[in-house]
């Protein structure tokens, strides 16, 4: 095998996530201190997953997928696309949602201790207030990230 850890394509990968220490998700792209752990990339498909830490008051900044995505939410409570008050959903623990391609996330909340676990099933574009790019991520922006935050 060569190359990085994640991007070995032998017969499939497996990750024991308790063995995985949490790092800081990047703070441009977050507030209030959420932490994540890149469990796997695909470049044949253009994946990548990942499982996020997000104390209480937490929060994403605005983004688009531009490829569809999947979450499982283990533990507490997410207020997505403005949560069910603002015509958004408001996930509650266990729950499983689904991001079709195109979906605008204004800010995605959490308010209590929250963890889930996403797969990404292309990039996920972080915008600002007028809808300009701030970050394009995809499953090779998502491993140097995590691979800079192991050195």
């Amino acid at each position: 095998m060569s190359g990085p850890e994640h991007m070995n394509t032998v017969e499939g990968r497996y990750v024991q996530m308790d063995e995985v220490d949490w790092v800081d998700f990047p703070e441009a792209l977050s507030a209030g201190g959420i932490r994540w752990k890149l469990l796997n990339v695909a470049p044949e498909s253009g994946a990548w997953t990942a499982i996020f830490d997000c104390p209480a008051g937490s929060s994403f900044a605005s983004h688009v997928h531009i490829g569809p995505g999947e979450y499982f939410l283990t533990r507490g409570r997410m207020e997505v696309r403005g949560g069910v008050d603002d015509g958004g959903d408001t996930a509650v623990a266990p729950g499983y949602g689904y991001e079709a391609c195109q979906a605008y996330h204004g800010r995605t909340y959490f308010p209590e201790d929250s963890e889930f676990y996403m797969t990404f099933l292309g990039p996920l574009n972080f915008v600002g207030e007028k809808g300009e790019t701030v970050a394009l991520v995809t499953w090779k922006v998502a491993q140097d990230a995590w691979e800079a935050s192991q050195s």
